[in-house]
């Protein structure tokens, strides 16, 4: 398939492509015309490329799970180096979520304070 039919069936854009392939990340072949031609085994690239960016990986943490396609595994994750970007993913999760959590009990405890202070805010404004 050419360049435009891959990016709609991957849904994203020839640009896109182009940028991975300029990455290393996509190889595209070149047909006797000059067009570049690609197969279903690219789109398997692409889509997972695109799954795991919607899990928040950055590009470059594709890689690996690339690689691992491209060495005749059925699945990009079915490698070494693959396995240790997902740890090292949950590892930036689970510090995310702990800062998160820190910043949540923070903010209750200012909440709590600020209802304690002003019972006002509570009552529309009025007094007592």
């Amino acid at each position: 398939m050419r360049i435009g039919e891959l990016a709609a069936r991957a849904g994203t854009t020839t640009r896109t492509l182009r940028y991975y392939e300029s990455r290393g990340l996509l190889t595209a072949r070149r047909g006797s015309n000059g067009y570049r031609t690609y197969d279903e085994d690219d789109l398997k690239l692409l889509r997972q490329i695109r799954t795991l960016q919607d899990f928040g990986f950055d590009l470059e943490e594709t890689r690996p799970f690339v690689e691992c396609l491209r060495a005749g595994h059925s699945e990009g994750d079915q490698c070494p180096a693959s396995l240790a970007v997902y740890r090292r993913k949950l590892d930036e999760l689970d510090a995310l979520i702990g800062e998160l959590r820190a910043v949540r009990a923070k903010i209750g405890v200012r909440l709590a304070l600020a209802e304690g202070e002003s019972p006002l805010c509570e009552m529309g404004g009025q007094g007592l």
